[in-house]
């Protein structure tokens, strides 16, 4: 699977200034970034558009972080999370890793770790996503279609992968 330079991060947090703050800071990092202040915002974006890593605070107002990431893998199966908090506790991490996230982090964010994490959770997200792909398609070739069925089952996976043939 090609790797696509841009990272697309959807950024999550109703405290404005920090979020315009990072969204500055990503983009001259090359990231592609959708910068959302609430919950619902983000789940909006994330039904119209891919992404493949969040930034989600856990304290919001409507819409909670932990709710906002469940949401978000239900619509984005591959989607990695990125767990951010100014109120550190060990239930909240509890509750963020049952939804999967990717990692937990403590505010205020230490900016160069928060790069890191997002280019791993990156990674990580190709890797599952890569695996997922070779497990489906050598499910196809296993289901006895005729190279007709297999070539339009290919053409459906690459997709719902993002693969340009």
């Amino acid at each position: 699977m090609e790797h696509r330079q841009d990272i697309k991060v959807l950024l999550i947090d109703d405290e404005q200034t920090l979020v315009e703050y990072l969204a500055k800071r990503l983009l001259r990092e090359g990231f592609t970034v959708k910068a959302t202040f609430s919950g619902e915002e983000a789940i909006q974006a994330a039904s119209n558009e891919n992404f493949d890593v969040a930034v989600v605070d856990l304290k919001m107002p409507g819409i909670d972080g932990v709710e906002t990431q469940k949401r978000l893998k239900e619509i984005q199966p591959f989607l990695q999370c990125i767990v951010l908090t100014g109120h550190g506790s060990i239930e909240s991490a509890l509750e963020s890793g049952k939804h999967d996230a990717y990692k937990y982090l403590l505010k205020p964010i230490d900016y160069d770790e928060l790069v890191k994490t997002i280019k791993e959770a990156y990674e990580y997200k190709i890797k599952l996503q890569s695996e997922k792909f070779k497990q489906e398609v050598e499910d196809i070739y296993r289901s006895g279609l005729g190279a007709r069925g297999i070539k339009k089952a290919l053409k459906k996976l690459k997709k719902i992968y993002g693969i340009e043939e």
